[in-house]
């Protein structure tokens, strides 16, 4: 399934009205918890970012003693 940014923005709408039944164009879905939508929106992400070409990236800083 090609997930695009219009889909993770109703779903992100959706989990912040608390509502579980979302529309996706002609597709209709009643999640069964939040957590459900939770996961498949960070999958929704992922697909949409590898699709797009780009990637995230992530640098943590390091401290020490001298």
């Amino acid at each position: 399934m090609a997930w695009i940014q219009t889909d993770i923005d109703a779903l992100e709408t959706a989990i912040k009205a608390g509502v579980r039944h979302v529309q996706y164009g002609d597709r209709s879905v009643t999640y069964h918890s939040l957590s459900e939508m939770l996961r498949l929106r960070d999958v929704m992400k992922q697909t949409v970012t590898v699709a797009s070409g780009t990637t995230t990236r992530c640098t943590y800083a390091s401290f020490g003693k001298d």
